[in-house]
């Protein structure tokens, strides 16, 4: 795959109206970024260009898995995510890319690179805190997860109310009689 290229899109031949664009992104895409937290992607990005006379519209959405480690057991796991973000194309003196909205491009550019667009959608919709499904419904059987069950302290709230002392019964029925 190559990035400089299949991102590349050139608006000038386009006709105004709508554009649809269509990308399968895999784990090469993210090291060309040199980014290596993910061991596996499969993620469909679709992109739609609506062309105006003095500007460009970009609507990209995505949805896909991503195989990451656990952050609680350190299982891999097929982590679904998917996200949106809207991009307007504006045409001015010199480049500028400061606003997450916002593009502007210098007058006489006929194409735009969606690339830098993409990476930083897919990893923004990726949790901060990422946690095997199993460990959530209690279906995931691992060494760690039956060593931290083993290591849990053991429930003593029992003990507590046999030790409770009769005295304090009134003062607490007090409370309740209210």
């Amino acid at each position: 795959m190559n990035i400089q290229k299949d991102f590349l899109i050139p608006f000038v031949g386009l006709k105004l109206g709508k554009h649809q664009f269509g990308y399968q992104i895999g784990k090469e895409f993210f090291e060309s970024f040199e980014f290596d937290e993910f061991n596996d992607v499969n993620i469909k990005v679709d992109l739609v260009l609506d062309k105006k006379s003095t500007m460009l519209e970009l609507a990209f959405k995505h949805k896909g898995t991503i195989n990451v480690p656990c952050d609680l057991t350190g299982e891999e796991f097929d982590l679904p995510i998917k996200g949106k973000l809207n991009l307007i194309v504006k045409f001015g003196d010199a480049f500028n890319n400061e606003n997450d909205e916002l593009l502007i491009l210098p007058h006489g550019e006929f194409q735009v690179d969606v690339a830098q667009y993409i990476y930083e959608m897919i990893v923004l919709s990726v949790p901060s805190k990422r946690i095997h499904p199993g460990v959530k419904d209690g279906t995931l059987k691992t060494e760690a997860i039956e060593k931290l069950n083993e290591l849990a302290p053991k429930e003593q709230h029992k003990k507590e109310e046999e030790n409770n002392d009769p005295r304090w019964d009134k003062l607490k029925q007090l409370l309740t009689d209210k």
